[in-house]
């Protein structure tokens, strides 16, 4: 399978929060970390991408907002995977270890 080439940087979960759960229901910053039970604080960190969403943060995301702890979880690994790659351009492996070829697996 080929992987999807992108040109620029996934959105972040905290961007999709905002835009797609708390613009259109009126919510504000302080009322879904009360409903989440964490600090503002930390609710804004993730909103403006500088904390990322953990387990426990996306499944009580999904429980308030009626999605899926995945949904969430696969916005930040999307993030993560970019983030990686960006970091990783340049680098390269001392050494590859290739799956040798079986008679029942062509090479």
């Amino acid at each position: 399978m080929s992987e999807l080439r992108r040109n620029r940087r996934p959105s972040t979960p905290g961007m999709i929060l905002k835009a797609h759960y708390m613009e259109p229901r009126a919510i504000s910053v302080t009322a879904l970390a009360e409903a989440l039970g964490m600090s503002r604080k930390h609710m804004s960190q993730i909103i403006n991408g500088h904390k990322r969403v953990e387990p426990l943060t996306a499944a009580r995301l999904s429980r308030v907002l009626g999605t899926t702890p995945r949904f969430w979880l696969n916005l930040q690994t999307a993030v993560d995977a970019w983030d990686a790659s960006v970091e990783l351009a340049d680098w390269q492996p001392h050494a590859t270890f290739a799956v040798p070829a079986s008679p029942d697996r062509p090479a």
